[in-house]
């Protein structure tokens, strides 16, 4: 009997000692997780808004937990503090300079926050530090602008549908263009003018490009007037005597334009003659009167040379006339 009841007091008392072993290590496990027991730091950062951060929540470095969060507090200007226990094997390599994020642990996780950042210039943090807030992504900011936006799919879904739905019935243009076979011929009629337009634009610049080459060509009149200042200089030249050459062109149209008025005109002799019948009836009776007695005069003048009183006269004409004709063959042919 006795036996029985101790074999059970050492049972329950292995029962009772497993359990106290079991409660001092969470108790280690948990402190050390909050760093309850090992060398930490406090710092601090005031966020406006908290986003759902507790006590115990984790903060993370670099993809590493450095600590965790101790205490959450309204500041006097209705901001929230937060107070954050680093453990000292982290402090060295986050710099006084860094920023503190609140996030999540996964997309719907935990709030916890992140510090990032950090100059290599700046010294390291020490207990007391307040490190500046950084607004990170909110999650419920991420939902609602993701609910706009699928708001915004869901309208613009509707406009396709009901777009293409004018399509298929051959509402607008697009729709006539779907559905109308005459649109379609005269798309078609048009695309092929554009194609032919294209094919000239592509013949006219070719063209001009060999035009302009052939203006490049040295030794090409073209050329010769672009590039050689001689050229260019005797074209000039010959512009401004082309020029007087017209103006004096002109000078005699004016001249000529002149006289013909003057000829026109019964107030001088030379338009009277040409002009009044009389005055030329009477200038041809002088000519033929002129004409009969130029022929009286030689007729007196072939009888004077008969007569025997000019006749010695004449003959000395005739050989003064004849030596002086002699003299002047002699000396061309000296010559």
């Amino acid at each position: 009997m006795k036996s029985a009841e101790r074999k059970r007091s050492i049972i329950v008392g292995l029962f009772v000692l497993i359990g106290i072993i079991i409660l001092l290590a969470g108790i280690f496990v948990i402190g050390g997780q909050q760093n309850r027991f090992g060398g930490a730091i406090k710092i601090s950062a005031i966020f406006d808004n908290a986003a759902g951060l507790k006590k115990g929540g984790n903060v993370w470095f670099s993809g590493v937990k450095v600590g965790t969060i101790r205490e959450v507090n309204f500041t006097p200007s209705s901001q929230v503090e937060i107070i954050m226990v680093i453990n000292d094997e982290s402090k060295e390599y986050i710099r006084k300079d860094a920023a503190a994020v609140i996030s999540s642990e996964g997309f719907i996780g935990n709030k916890m926050i992140v510090i990032e950042g950090g100059s290599s210039d700046i010294p390291f943090i020490e207990n007391g530090d307040q490190l500046r807030a950084k607004e990170g992504n909110d999650t419920e900011a991420m939902m609602a602008t993701l609910q706009v936006n699928n708001e915004n799919l869901v309208a613009i879904t509707n406009d396709v549908k009901a777009l293409s739905e004018r399509v298929r019935r051959g509402e607008g243009t697009i729709g006539a263009f779907f559905t109308d076979s005459l649109m379609a011929e005269n798309m078609k009629a048009m695309m092929v003018n554009l194609n032919q337009a294209a094919v000239n634009s592509r013949k006219v610049s070719e063209n001009l490009a060999a035009f302009s080459a052939k203006l490049n060509t040295e030794g090409g009149l073209a050329g010769d007037l672009l590039t050689d200042t001689t050229v260019f200089a005797s074209l000039k030249s010959s512009v401004a005597q082309l020029e007087d050459i017209t103006q004096n062109a002109n000078t005699l149209t004016e001249n000529l334009n002149s006289a013909s008025s003057q000829l026109n005109n019964n107030d001088n002799a030379l338009g009277l003659l040409l002009n009044d019948e009389a005055t030329a009836e009477q200038v041809k009776q002088t000519m033929d009167n002129l004409e009969a007695s130029t022929e009286k005069l030689n007729r007196n003048m072939e009888a004077l040379q008969h007569n025997f009183l000019f006749r010695g006269f004449f003959k000395k004409e005739a050989k003064r006339l004849e030596k002086e004709e002699r003299d002047s063959i002699a000396a061309s042919n000296a010559n």
